[in-house]
């Protein structure tokens, strides 16, 4: 039998979904793929990623192909996957994560301790920017967009200091380039990131049989106690919230760091809870999360954003 499956045109995206096809065929003998790649609204709007209102910009037209029967199942990124997708789709796998943390790449080899004052240090995410004004506020932050080879390209070619992006993303592409690795303590990653989403229709029993064969069961755990938190706070790229979940053979631990947009302010918790009941542990860490008074320090995004976008 031959899948169709979909996914955008990146370097990255096409690097991730061919690891998953070779996973799949591991577990699946006589099965056949074929990727069709499909253009997003991310992938056309050049726009900082936290001054797009829109959810699911890198997604939404391939879990639309997915619903009407084009492909059979999409590979995404697992942070670009909002929580309110179609009824008619399912996340149906979750591979085994990579790992959550950034990296700071920088032609010099420095780390964000040593980097000069005043570099100029680039990142698509405001939860990074966020974060690096909060440990070097001496530094000067400032967006980029691309995919990973044009971000790192600008360091390379001398247009930025320094770029943050994801540790997954460029171990995924086997790239060789001089970087440091961020801890999870400092910058807590998106929910989701290092790991990938497969979606198919949720009536496609076929489908799922097949996809849930390379499920990783602890990764699925993690990533739905952040989805769950996720989804009580609403964060997302215009609301900087950092959140990790760690489970052993029974218990799951959770952290969440939220900041206010100028880095002034943040709300750092922890939770632990069986991880038979994942989604429930991120609801309880995002009810405490309300009642520390996450609205009031997210009250001034808006402005502040403005603002930052104009650098």
């Amino acid at each position: 039998m031959t899948f169709l499956v979909g996914t955008r045109g990146s370097k990255l995206s096409l690097a991730q979904t061919n690891w998953v096809i070779s996973e799949l065929q591991k577990e699946n003998d006589g099965s056949e793929f074929e990727i069709k790649t499909i253009t997003t609204k991310g992938d056309i709007d050049s726009r900082a990623l936290f001054t797009i209102d829109q959810k699911g910009i890198f997604e939404k037209e391939i879990d639309k192909a997915v619903a009407e029967s084009e492909i059979d199942f999409a590979v995404h990124s697992l942070k670009d996957v909002p929580s309110d997708i179609s009824e008619s789709l399912t996340i149906a796998c979750i591979p085994k994560r990579e790992s959550a943390n950034d990296v700071i790449i920088t032609k010099e080899g420095y780390n964000l301790k040593t980097i000069p004052s005043n570099a100029v240090v680039g990142t698509s995410s405001l939860r990074r920017a966020v974060q690096v004004s909060r440990i070097r506020p001496d530094v000067v932050v400032k967006p980029v967009r691309g995919n990973i080879e044009t971000r790192v390209n600008k360091v390379t070619d001398g247009k930025f200091d320094a770029v943050i992006l994801a540790e997954a993303g460029i171990s995924r592409l086997g790239l060789d380039v001089k970087h440091s690795i961020l801890s999870t303590k400092d910058f807590p990653p998106s929910p989701g990131q290092g790991a990938l989403a497969i979606v198919c229709r949720a009536d496609d029993e076929k489908t799922i049989s097949m996809l849930k064969k390379i499920e990783d069961e602890k990764s699925r755990n993690e990533i739905e106690a952040e989805r769950a938190l996720s989804d009580y706070v609403d964060s997302g790229c215009r609301f900087p919230v950092g959140a990790l979940a760690i489970g052993n053979s029974s218990t799951l631990k959770l952290r969440v760091a939220a900041y206010s947009v100028d880095g002034k302010k943040a709300i750092l918790l922890e939770k632990s809870g069986d991880i038979s009941n994942p989604r429930n542990l991120g609801k309880e860490l995002g009810e405490e999360l309300q009642k520390t008074g996450i609205a009031e320090i997210a009250s001034n995004w808006r402005e502040s954003l403005d603002e930052w976008n104009k650098k």
